[in-house]
């Protein structure tokens, strides 16, 4: 296939991308160490048919994820209705009551959503997990096709591949859109956060100042940032890149250094607009997805065009019953873990391993989800020069200014261990980039 003759400047694109410094940083055991995010040359390809299909799903999905977070800070309707228990959603490490009555800019809460998915060996996609607070990963595919396209040039010249390059135009759409008058900036905690290469380069492709909290000062119910020369300048939205409880130490964590004061209470004023709006975790969190295909149907009329992955809540007896009596075909995730730890496969746990984490689940079945394992799809990756199959996902990006768009790419994450089923890059996975055949 054409694709191949860019397999020959694999080297070549992972050393342009160490020169320019595409790193991700983890902190383990207190200490902050960035590494290279390693990328595989062989490009997933997903037919235009197939992509089509994926956008519908995708756009269905976030429209009732987004009605949801309006009617849950709000009306609370689905609740009312017995859609959702309530006590369900109170539970959550994501609900927050200090947004409770605070409508965004527009009604749109979730601007920015990257949804996981993989692709079961039964040909379905399934969605894995839904991201809707600070999603990150995007960058990474934008500036590997870069810089595939200037080690191999020939390979792209007869392809009919999607144009990836148009992602820094959409959100720099999706800002407008939501600007309430001034400058757009992205708010960065700074280089030793794990996505900093993204915050700059995002800053540097769709034009807005990169900025950490001491640059942005609240005056007079507006925001404004801090300009070289000194004067304020004011501020119209902010892509925020840091967590909610983070933000503003007036309204959420009071220990927080690197938030803003008082900047939430100048949201909700509507002076300023937070991309994405504080308090989404409520509906990212791993409990809540259990309950998306039922709001798709209760928000929208329609029936979910994209499968969950069968998953079930020991919060229900029912559905503990089942955990418990097929625990050693499911895998448990730990609702308020991300990046792939929390994670435990019930039939790599020792006996004694068993028993504790029953007694664990018994006594907080809030705080665990089950899942079947999806024994989804390998692609190749080269190893040694040689192509090895190993287990990957897919990010996709879906970005809401009047109407969600779907980024015809994504993120593609591999995993390098031949035994697991997790590909975060936390975890030691790769990544490679997403080819959308245009025809």
């Amino acid at each position: 296939m054409k694709h191949l003759e860019l397999l020959e400047h694999t080297d070549t694109v992972n050393e342009l991308l160490a020169r320019y410094g595409v790193k991700f940083g983890i902190y383990k055991n207190n200490v902050f160490k960035e590494q290279l995010f390693p990328f595989d040359a062989i490009p997933r390809i997903i037919e235009a048919e197939e992509y089509a299909y994926l956008e519908r799903g995708l756009k269905q999905r976030v429209v009732a994820l987004n009605a949801f977070l309006k009617d849950i800070y709000s009306k609370k309707q689905i609740v009312k209705d017995g859609v959702i228990p309530e006590d369900f959603i109170f539970a959550s490490s994501g609900y927050m009551a200090e947004c409770e009555g605070a409508t965004p800019p527009k009604g749109i809460y979730s601007h920015i959503s990257g949804i996981d998915l993989v692709k079961g060996k039964d040909d379905i996609w399934y969605i894995l997990e839904d991201n809707l607070r600070v999603p990150s990963g995007a960058s990474y595919p934008m500036i590997a096709r870069e810089l595939c396209r200037r080690a191999s040039p020939e390979t792209f010249k007869d392809l009919k591949i999607e144009d990836n390059r148009d992602y820094a135009k959409l959100l720099r759409r999706t800002f407008d859109n939501v600007n309430v008058g001034g400058h757009t900036v992205i708010l960065t905690p700074g280089r030793y956060n794990a996505a900093y290469f993204e915050h700059s380069y995002l800053a540097e492709q769709t034009g807005a100042h990169l900025v950490n909290g001491s640059e942005l000062v609240v005056k007079d119910d507006k925001l404004y940032f801090i300009a070289a020369d000194g004067k304020l300048e004011r501020v119209g939205a902010v892509y925020r890149r840091i967590s909610d409880e983070y933000l503003d130490p007036m309204n959420f964590n009071p220990e927080s250094l690197i938030g803003i004061p008082h900047i939430y209470d100048v949201f909700k004023k509507g002076n300023v607009a937070l991309l994405n709006a504080p308090g989404n975790g409520v509906a990212d969190d791993k409990g809540i997805y259990y309950f998306v295909p039922k709001m798709i149907k209760y928000y929208l009329g329609e029936e979910p065009i994209l499968s969950n992955a069968p998953t079930y809540l020991p919060f229900y007896e029912d559905d503990m019953k089942y955990v418990l009596e097929n625990f050693d075909n499911l895998v448990l995730k730990d609702v308020a873990e991300a990046g792939g730890y929390g994670v435990v496969f019930g039939n790599k746990m020792t006996k004694e391993q068993k028993e504790s984490f029953v007694t664990l689940l018994k006594s907080e079945p809030r705080r665990f989800i089950a899942q079947e394992v999806i024994d989804f799809q390998d692609l190749d990756i080269l190893e040694d020069g040689a192509p090895i199959p190993r287990k990957a996902d897919l990010r996709a990006f879906v970005l809401t200014a009047d109407e969600p768009l779907v980024w015809k790419s994504g993120l593609t994450r591999f995993s390098r261990n031949p035994d697991s089923f997790i590909v975060n890059s936390s975890q030691g996975g790769g990544f490679k980039d997403t080819w959308v055949l245009s025809r």
